[in-house]
């Protein structure tokens, strides 16, 4: 394809006209759910990768699977479509982490100064997620749901798609893990 074929059908790709839904109705409903919910959505799947940008791609990529059938999520989702859109963000998180290469780690050691009060709870924040980052995804995943989203072991459970038990466990082994952690350790900084 030429370029100057190909600029009609780029000018219609970066301004797409409003997609309608088979009811003729804009997705008004899926946009005020996204301005409600996106930061929730955003801040589980940050804790989930433990990266920023990621995090954004994960929400995205969960989003644009589930607008194609939001009236049908809307109506069916038994008044939660909130679970539903999480569940499609952690299954997309799941299929993301089995195929994910993770040969490089970029790291840096850093000189000890004192820190102001903001600065050493946002390095308390980042050890917790260089913590979380040690652990199994399975055992990430039930930490994450159960004490960050603040769900029960049964929506955990079926988020995740498993027993009630193997929530328990997978959240005491992670717990024992995140106790002997050396990132929550006093000093935090070593790996």
């Amino acid at each position: 394809m030429t370029v100057s074929r190909a600029r009609p059908l780029l000018a219609r790709v970066a301004s797409p006209k409003p997609v309608r839904s088979a009811t003729g109705s804009t997705a008004t409903g899926f946009d005020g759910y996204v301005t409600a919910r996106g930061a929730d959505l955003l801040r589980t799947a940050f804790l989930l990768t433990g990266d920023h940008q990621r995090a954004e791609d994960l929400v995205q990529t969960a989003l644009a699977k589930v607008w194609p059938h939001w009236e049908r999520v809307a109506e069916e989702g038994a008044g939660s479509p909130h679970a539903y859109v999480r569940r499609v963000m952690l299954t997309t998180y799941i299929a993301w982490w089995r195929r994910r290469w993770t040969g490089e780690q970029p790291t840096s050691d850093l000189p000890e100064v004192d820190l102001p009060d903001e600065v050493e709870r946002v390095a308390q924040r980042q050890d917790l997620l260089r913590a979380l980052a040690t652990l199994p995804r399975g055992q990430r995943a039930a930490v994450v749901l159960r004490y960050f989203d603040d769900l029960t072991e049964a929506q955990a459970a079926e988020m995740l798609g498993c027993s009630v038990g193997t929530v328990k466990s997978q959240c005491a082994k992670a717990l024992t893990r995140l106790r002997t952690s050396p990132f929550l350790a006093d000093g935090g900084d070593q790996p």
